[in-house]
């Protein structure tokens, strides 16, 4: 219990005292006019109080996976606590703020806009579609599990469950963001919130021995917490889907402060609710190797609503199943409000796009895939989820890098967790089945001298800027 609530406390402190210094680095001002204002447009620019904007954004980037990918990640023991407030407060909020902040100053610029202004027009091409590969995948993934729960316990069928969901997608895509979004989804993150909050409440006081720190790998099935864990809880951790999603909520800010307590703070919160489910799974089961048989039973739903059950009675069934099926479709609807945000950014180039007709245009050619690969099989979509996922998130940490070197800023606070990230992805593709399915130790070798490469790069970089900056400080003797 100790280690948990040790846990809990750093998670805190990370947001009292880092998300300030943060803020500090990046430099606020509430007398720059934010784009909510400058463009309104009563769509996507439209201005949204703070409060509004931190439930929304949590809503955005959490759904279940603070929650699925936490009990999984539980499996390798209390390790996965360490991931989770490390990750959260060093890589995680970091990634989210900056993503956020700079859509924001950048008068809310979608993610592959920032990357192409500061990492080059080439990768700028390579993450236009590895993100809409990216939110295709999250839309098509947490919308088949939904619409499976919702023909188990009625008479609707999988497909007419799907078709439902996916018209509800059209409207929550096309409408402007106070209409559905901004009212439900407030609500709708105070039912997350108090779900989290009532299982750790029930949990302390269930009499089970909650498990100590340990730095030991407890995995049933032996699997090495590098890089495995990195990928598996990505979602209250860190995770490249937010920043597809901060630009949505970057539209609405009303001035610049707001951000540390929507984007820093959203993801601290994850990063609770993370750690709330990882001592779940562990300790309701008593230990990894119970909670394997229990996901081998039940699957990630399966756990949770046990779970839920047994602490809180005939309500955590109740809120269980309330967010299985609510809780992905929420996450659903804004991948695909992003991918159509994107797409009219890169059609604006040609061509005006003002109008709902044309928005409804973008919006339907996206829709249809995504409806498709929702019949796939929810697990393989997920295992493509995750390497995808960390690479996005790998991608925005070396963006807000350059970004903070070409304004001589203090760049270790994004290069640091970017150069963690690099040697994450860059082992991983090689190791996991859905990857190249290659040798440990080779893929260990491999992704260091992937890493290896990227840090030289940035070690350049860092000359590059020096340089520039002597430069400019240099008196002008002409």
């Amino acid at each position: 219990m100790v280690t948990f609530f040790g846990a809990l406390l750093f998670l805190i402190l990370g947001y009292v005292f880092y998300s300030k210094f943060i803020e500090k680095v990046f430099v606020v001002d509430d007398n720059t006019p934010t784009p909510a204002y400058t463009k309104r447009d009563n769509l996507d620019f439209i201005p949204m109080s703070w409060w509004k904007g931190n439930l929304i954004q949590l809503l955005n980037i959490a759904g279940l996976g603070p929650i699925y990918g936490a009990v999984a990640g539980a499996l390798y023991g209390p390790v996965a606590f360490i991931w989770i407030v490390v990750g959260s407060i060093f890589a995680g909020a970091v990634h989210d703020y900056f993503s956020g902040m700079m859509s924001m100053r950048h008068g809310g610029a979608q993610f592959p806009s920032l990357v192409g202004r500061y990492l080059g027009k080439h990768m700028k091409l390579f993450i236009n579609g590895l993100s809409l590969v990216l939110m295709l995948l999250v839309a098509a993934a947490f919308t088949a599990g939904p619409a499976q729960l919702i023909s188990q316990i009625s008479p609707i069928s999988f497909m007419v469950a799907l078709g439902l969901i996916f018209f509800y997608f059209i409207l929550a895509t096309i409408l402007p963001i106070n209409r559905i979004i901004g009212r439900i989804y407030p609500f709708l993150g105070g039912i997350l919130l108090f779900m989290a909050i009532a299982v750790a409440v029930a949990l302390v006081f269930s009499g089970k021995p909650m498990p100590n720190l340990t730095f030991s790998n407890l995995h049933p099935g032996e699997l090495p917490i590098w890089p495995l864990l990195m990928v598996t809880i990505s979602c209250g951790a860190i995770s490249g889907f937010h920043c597809t999603q901060s630009p949505i909520v970057a539209c609405t800010m009303k001035k610049e402060t707001d951000g540390r307590k929507i984007f820093y703070g959203a993801m601290i919160i994850e990063g609770v609710i993370a750690l709330i489910w990882a001592a779940a799974g562990m300790t309701f089961f008593s230990g990894t190797e119970g909670l394997a048989a229990a996901l081998a039973a039940g699957g990630p739903s399966g756990v949770v609503n046990e779970i839920s059950i047994s602490l809180l009675g005939t309500m955590g069934g109740i809120l269980a199943i309330f967010g299985v099926i609510i809780l992905p479709i929420t996450t659903g609807d804004t991948a695909l409000r992003s991918s159509r945000m994107i797409v009219t950014d890169i059609m604006s180039k040609f061509m005006d796009m003002e109008g709902k007709w044309k928005i409804l245009l973008v919006t339907i050619p996206l829709g249809i895939p995504t409806f498709f690969m929702a019949t796939i099989d929810y697990t393989f979509l997920w295992r493509y989820v995750g390497w995808t996922n960390q690479v996005v998130a790998t991608v925005m940490l070396w963006t807000a890098t350059v970004y903070l070197l070409s304004n001589f800023k203090f760049h270790w606070i994004a290069g640091i967790p970017a150069s963690f990230m690099t040697g994450v992805v860059a082992t991983y593709i090689f190791y996991a089945p859905e990857g190249l399915n290659m040798d440990y130790q080779l893929s260990m070798i491999i992704g260091f001298c992937i890493t290896l490469v990227v840090l030289l790069w940035y070690a350049a970089q860092i000359i590059k800027y020096r340089a520039l900056k002597a430069a400019d400080a240099e008196p002008n003797t002409a």
